[in-house]
């Protein structure tokens, strides 16, 4: 992967250019779309801008990778995501195929008592994988980069000037040096201390905190004599992922209050005897290879969009990492966000489409902010929780229960309202990858979205809407295909967001036509937009 420190040499030629969307005139720009922030949201974000054709650049901070991973977990919606990219193998270390089929159960927490069963909602696999944050935004940055978009590492965004039709932005690197950057529109992705949300007077709502956490890995001295797994005492949670040949994970929850200083630097000192008051013992350790702290502060962005300013990932919320949603969280926001960004870049864009993203993904994170706090009330350590801890286990293993909980921490539950009739099945939920015939051979769905482009699926030979669909054919693949076993999904026709989600399928009926072309211009412009 190219490190563009000067934001030149990427696939679009260097110095300055003046993009327009829509073949619209305008000031000379840098780059169509600034991301700000190299994670896995942005990088994710970046790649999804770059396969579409948008020239954009993303501005890291930090001059090289740190190689941590706070995060490691990918639930079942976001594998579906990734894997409608063709992206599902390859943040995997070590490239194992994850399986499609789901099978046996798959035992998860909620409130850190291991209870659930998450194949049980689960019609699409894998139902968990196992992807270290610092390795896929490594994967996520050389896409973006292969597709020809640029990564400018060591420049921390410390000004930001928007204009009707351009956003100015200042950067500063460790050396002191300051630079702008000049784009169509900037993403925030840079994290729950946002710059770019900011800077664009952005509020930040909600609960602030109460939990004082640490985590680190450290070298344990005596790794077999430590506290490992998840332990709840009265005076708080010790969370130990123990490898007795290199660095072990270690994690505190204390509850008795925030952080004097949430900022402040952590000490191995600090995390050993913090450690030591929770367990009620020593745990030797040494060797930090580094030390964070954070809390349970729950807090969302009042709105997703300021301008020509957008926000993404911890950018846009922040929760306390009960059940591993918040990476999960933010990486479907990039490619909710993607699709519709682009079209707006190219000028194909339908009136109100890129407020769909605001609109359609602040309900989804205030949903998991919701569920993350009542996890946080069920791990307080205080006695008096016990009996509420023992009754909420029981009730776990309740069917209903049990499918209603996994829901929300898979994933497998987010839906958007489209606009469709209300007894379309398959509107607003994400399609299911069934395995097709077409005359160029086998495929699935997720296969047909690997170009991020939306697709009529045509299931039934439907000449007429294929016709309907002709006008459009410069933005949307049209496919004829046959279920390869089953009946598909009871449809003879769906109209795919090329992020996943149907928003028309066919009944059959005279009116599929109209219906039809009122969600093609809906959802992806005016037919037969010049330079689209």
């Amino acid at each position: 992967m190219r490190d563009q420190r000067d934001g030149h040499g990427g696939g679009h030629g260097d110095g300055h250019r003046d993009h327009t969307a829509g073949g619209t005139a305008g000031p000379a720009v840098d780059t169509e779309v600034a991301v700000v922030g190299g994670g896995p949201v942005g990088t994710l974000l970046a790649r999804e801008l770059a396969l579409l054709g948008v020239d954009v650049t993303v501005l890291e901070k930090l001059p090289s990778p740190d190689g941590i991973s706070k995060a490691s977990t990918l639930h079942a919606r976001t594998a579906q995501t990734l894997d409608r990219r063709g992206l599902l193998e390859a943040v995997q270390p070590g490239r194992r195929v994850a399986s499609r089929e789901v099978h046996g159960p798959v035992p998860f927490h909620f409130g850190a008592m291991f209870d659930l069963d998450l194949a049980r909602v689960v019609e699409e696999g894998p139902v968990l994988v196992g992807s270290p944050q610092a390795y896929a935004q490594e994967v996520f940055a050389a896409e973006a980069v292969r597709l020809g978009g640029r990564l400018r590492r060591d420049a921390e965004v410390t000004g930001l000037e928007q204009q009707p039709d351009h956003v100015v932005l200042t950067t500063r690197s460790t050396d002191g040096t300051a630079r702008t950057l000049t784009a169509r529109w900037v993403v925030g992705c840079d994290g729950a201390r946002s710059a770019v949300r900011r800077l664009a007077g952005i509020r930040f709502l909600g609960d602030g905190p109460t939990v004082a956490a640490l985590m680190g890995e450290v070298r344990l001295l005596d790794p077999f004599g430590a506290p490992s797994g998840w332990q709840r005492t009265p005076r708080g949670w010790t969370l130990v992922w123990t490898n007795a040949y290199g660095l072990s994970r270690v994690c505190t929850y204390d509850f008795r209050g925030p952080h004097r200083d949430r900022r402040a630097p952590v000490t191995l000192d600090e995390l050993r005897s913090e450690v030591e008051r929770i367990a009620g013992r020593p745990v030797p350790m040494d060797s930090p290879a580094w030390i964070s702290r954070f809390s349970d502060a729950s807090l969302q962005a009042e709105h997703y969009r300021e301008g020509r300013v957008l926000l993404a990932g911890d950018a846009a919320h922040v929760h306390f990492p009960a059940g591993g949603q918040g990476v999960n969280l933010g990486l479907q926001d990039a490619v909710n966000l993607g699709w519709k960004l682009a079209a707006e870049v190219r000028g194909h864009a339908p009136e109100g489409l890129l407020d769909t993203y605001g609109s359609e993904r602040q309900p989804v994170a205030a949903a998991v902010l919701h569920n993350v706090r009542a996890q946080v009330a069920l791990m307080d350590p205080d006695p008096r929780v016990d009996a509420l801890r023992e009754l909420f286990a029981r009730l776990m293993h309740m069917d209903e229960v049990n499918d209603l909980l996994s829901t929300m921490i898979s994933g497998v539950g987010v839906g958007y309202d489209v606009g469709a009739r209300g007894d379309d099945p398959l509107a607003g939920r994400l399609v299911p990858s069934l395995p097709l015939k077409t005359s160029d051979g086998a495929t699935t769905v997720a296969e047909l979205l690997h170009r991020g482009r939306p697709v009529l699926l045509d299931l039934a030979g439907h000449v007429g809407l294929r016709t309907v669909a002709a006008p459009w054919s410069d933005r949307a693949d049209v496919v004829t295909a046959a279920p390869d076993g089953g009946d598909g999904w009871g449809t003879g026709a769906v109209l795919i967001r090329p992020d996943g989600y149907a928003v028309w399928s066919a009944r059959g009926t005279t009116s599929d036509a109209e219906a039809l072309r009122a969600a093609l211009a809906r959802w992806f412009g005016p037919e037969g937009v010049e330079g689209a």
